[in-house]
């Protein structure tokens, strides 16, 4: 049966050990009632040919029919002994057959059972979910997304459809809804009402551009990163309303081109976008009204001078952005300042504008 349900790492539902030591317990049980029924086989078929003296192939049948109380004729005349011997056979077997085929017969039905609770607490999980991620298609674009997704920590909801799939997304114990994203009760089933951004990442552009039309009109504010296989679907998901359209084709190929081109830079790119580089990390970090960075300059900031950070852009509210600003540019309410550090000093830069966020530091 399944335990609580644990949030970690925001998106990723960890299910609680409860699960694996219950199916090992199960495979425990099976393997004893196993051992035991095999010990009585054994042990039969040596009493009869002991006690009756009969052949090892009429003694291993005698039991087995023993056993199962089939009501065969017996192979020969028992004797008194022969007799007692098979009373306590019958005693010591039926029990344990009994028990072995109950446990089999449990894992079915506990086996559904097991997955009505668990569609209940995942259902349950999603309708706790806000500003989340909607994650629409489980594929080898999909599964890339919702691996990063679990490293940021960022919650999440993965639509899919195919079963197979779905499989190994229970054992990732990944949130999920088993559906088409193209239906508007799957999608606000996964909280497309609540969601921050929702990602279509299926491998049809015919079904990202609908996926696309119907969570637009869902949810009108909502962030929509649509997936175009082709260049002239970038356009229709466009219209369709999404805020922004990527073909991992095309930024597949023009990141090989320019490993060849220009491979230092790749070089350092690739390390900088790495979360597992303790070097060099690079960062965007939102500047709100309530921190005491609005209305400074980079010099009065003190941004690189005390955290070691190089502030390479930054992106202004209306979406223009300053590449390499200097140190007399003004950073203003809705900046959002792409960093380039180590990741201990952009951590705490984050959790500086978060205190004067709390503090309310003017």
């Amino acid at each position: 049966m399944l335990s609580v349900l644990n949030f970690e790492q925001g998106g990723v539902i960890y299910l609680t050990k409860s699960i694996r030591y219950g199916n090992v317990v199960f495979l425990q049980q099976i393997r004893y009632a196993i051992i035991l029924l095999l010990i009585i086989v054994i042990t039969g078929t040596l009493g009869y040919a002991l006690i009756e003296e009969w052949p090892l192939l009429d003694s291993l049948y005698m039991t087995v029919i023993t056993i199962t109380t089939v009501g065969y004729g017996e192979v020969g005349e028992l004797s008194g002994t022969g007799r007692v011997f098979t009373i306590g056979l019958i005693i010591s077997s039926v029990g344990i057959v009994a028990y072995l085929v109950t446990l089999i017969a449990g894992v079915v039905v506990e086996g559904e059972i097991r997955k009505l609770m668990g569609r209940k607490k995942l259902e349950k999980a999603i309708h706790r979910l806000k500003d989340h991620y909607i994650v629409c298609g489980y594929g080898r674009i999909g599964t890339y997304i919702c691996r990063e997704f679990r490293g940021a920590g960022l919650p999440f909801v993965v639509i899919e459809k195919d079963e197979h799939v779905i499989q190994g997304m229970d054992e990732e114990g990944l949130v999920y809804i088993r559906g088409d994203g193209t239906d508007e009760k799957t999608l606000i089933g996964a909280g497309v009402g609540r969601a921050k951004a929702l990602i279509t990442a299926v491998a049809s552009d015919a079904e990202n551009l609908y996926i696309t039309l119907t969570a637009r009109g869902l949810n009108p504010n909502l962030y929509i990163l649509s997936r175009a296989s082709e260049e002239k679907a970038e356009r229709k998901l466009i219209s369709a309303g999404a805020n922004k359209v990527v073909s991992p084709y095309l930024i597949g190929a023009h990141r090989m081109a320019m490993a060849i081109i220009r491979p230092a830079v790749v070089e350092l790119m690739e390390l900088a976008m790495k979360r597992e580089s303790i070097q060099l990390q690079m960062e965007e970090i939102k500047v709100n009204d309530t921190a005491k960075l609005p209305g400074t300059s980079l010099r009065e900031s003190r941004i690189r001078s005390q955290l070691d950070l190089i502030v390479v852009a930054i992106k202004k509210e209306d979406g223009n952005m300053i590449f390499n600003p200097t140190f007399n540019t003004v950073i203003e309410k809705g900046d959002t300042l792409i960093t380039l550090g180590e990741r201990t000093n952009l951590d705490r830069l984050a959790e500086l504008v978060k205190f004067q966020e709390k503090k309310g530091v003017p």
